[in-house]
């Protein structure tokens, strides 16, 4: 349903729902409003609609549909988790130079309502390898830290972190670990078991491609009872809404609407079917997920090349998210980077996210399978001009 005279480059910001999951979603609304009460009250038929769906996201994840709650997004489920923890005046949560601000503000509110401190770790950017990563943490770890905070793909910069590593590492220092996995499912092959994260948290409607608004929390059993939602609702003292105390908790966030999370199937139907003809049963999201990485990988290598640039991060660290340093934006007003936003927009027709790390202003790209090649061909040709 997108624009066809912009060239929509910004999967990653919110996604783009095809045509075939926005029409699941109105039939969803309107079985809602043909029978409002039985549809929407949880002690009708609402809560085996929502338990099939949470079955196919533990599925997906590797995880059992047991250890799932649906929030709104990624950033509801940091801060689910995060204003939760039992902090005591003294302790210490790390969070990354590369977080999401939305869930390192969420951090710092906490740490903050507590008496407890934060501490950056600094990823550098540009990176050589995945081994910087786990030494910048592992250097920031210290006896009175309690949790920390990484994100699986980092919404600035675009990088796949290591993960798997960085839990082992959190574990082995008796240190509680949440990933903030925003554009995992989708992009990624992610397996929570495999990961071992206490906690996962990550939206439907970016790679997943699912409506606004709507994701997933997962949480180890042995932490759940200490977990409440952002909204207090029903769940706190009601039996009868949801199969475990964490699952009642946020089950019931009080009248919403819970078409998103309803259409989820047919999301994850229509793109496991885009490359289905040519592969084995099972393997579609596998492969799309491959062959949006090798169009950023591509695109992003255009453009380094038409701009003479190095590349900033290896492109086995990469999924379909890529960030281009611009030296030609180093040192720039936030006015002066809002403007050159304005014109790739308004004058150009691009949509991308231009942002500064630091003093460096830098451009960030997406593929999903509707972009093709030639629009980072045309955008390597606008940006050689502007650059000049």
């Amino acid at each position: 349903m997108l624009r066809p005279d912009v060239d929509f480059l910004n999967h990653g910001s919110f996604g783009a729902t095809p045509r075939c999951v926005f029409a699941a979603q109105q039939q969803w609304i309107e079985r809602l409003e043909q029978e409002p009460i039985e549809f929407l009250a949880p002690e009708r038929t609402l809560l085996p609609k929502l338990d099939e769906v949470r079955e196919l996201v533990g599925t997906q994840m590797n995880a059992s549909p047991r250890d799932v709650v649906f929030v709104r997004n990624a950033t509801d489920g940091v801060n689910a988790v995060v204003r939760s923890l039992p902090l005591r005046a003294g302790d210490e949560v790390l969070i990354t130079s590369h977080g999401y601000n939305a869930c390192s503000n969420a951090v710092r509110h906490a740490a903050q309502r507590a008496g407890a401190t934060v501490v950056v770790a600094d990823i550098p950017f540009p990176i050589r390898g995945p081994d910087e990563v786990t030494d910048a943490i592992a250097s920031c770890i210290t006896p009175k830290t309690r949790w920390m905070l990484v994100d699986h793909v980092t919404s600035p910069t675009g990088i796949v972190m290591p993960v798997n590593d960085i839990v082992e590492l959190a574990h082995s220092r008796g240190v509680r670990i949440m990933i903030d996995g925003a554009h995992g499912p989708g992009m990624l092959h992610v397996d929570l078991k495999r990961i071992g994260a206490d906690y996962y948290t990550a939206n439907h409607h970016k790679w997943w491609c699912a409506p606004k608004v709507s994701g997933f929390l997962f949480a180890r059993e042995e932490w759940q009872d200490e977990i409440l939602p952002t909204v207090i609702s029903h769940g706190a003292n009601t039996e009868g809404f949801g199969e475990t105390k964490f699952q009642s908790h946020f089950n019931w966030p009080g009248t919403f609407d819970p078409s998103p999370l309803l259409a989820i199937p047919t999301a994850i139907e229509f793109l496991s079917g885009l490359h289905s003809g040519t592969i084995g049963e099972g393997e579609g999201m596998a492969t799309l997920m491959r062959i949006n990485h090798e169009l950023v990988v591509s695109a992003r290598r255009l453009i380094l090349d038409r701009l003479g640039l190095d590349e900033p991060v290896p492109e086995t660290m990469l999924g379909s998210l890529a960030t281009i340093p611009i030296p030609q934006w180093r040192d720039r007003t936030s006015d002066q980077m809002r403007e050159i936003g304005r014109r790739l927009r308004v004058e150009h027709r691009f949509e991308f996210p231009v942002l500064q790390i630091g003093n460096q202003g830098c451009l960030r790209i997406a593929s999903q399978a509707y972009n093709s090649i030639e629009q980072y061909e045309r955008l390597a040709d606008v940006l050689l001009q502007i650059v000049q």
